[in-house]
């Protein structure tokens, strides 16, 4: 299994939120009920944390809606060895 950030931005007005909120919660997936949101510090997006098999699958467990407009992020810890070799990560 691997990690992904899933990002869900919505609308900045009352109604998007709540209309996001709303269809988190009534989905009861795990995933979606705990969330993290920045709504109350004017970052608009729905944050999760998932470990699946791999990007699509992270896709998957958004609602159709919202499945468009999110950012999914692979997740990677690097040892304090990988993060000294860095560069090689980075090859031009």
């Amino acid at each position: 299994m691997e990690k992904f950030l899933i990002e869900v931005p919505h609308g900045a007005d009352k109604a998007s939120c709540e209309l996001a909120i709303k269809v988190f919660l009534q989905t009861g997936s795990h995933f979606l009920t705990h969330a993290d949101w920045g709504c109350l510090d004017g970052e608009h997006k729905a944050w999760i944390i998932a470990e699946v098999g791999n990007k699509e699958d992270a896709l998957y467990i958004l609602p159709p809606a919202f499945r468009q407009t999110a950012k999914i992020t692979k997740l990677t810890q690097f040892s304090a060895k990988e993060l000294q070799e860095a560069d090689t990560f980075h090859k031009a």
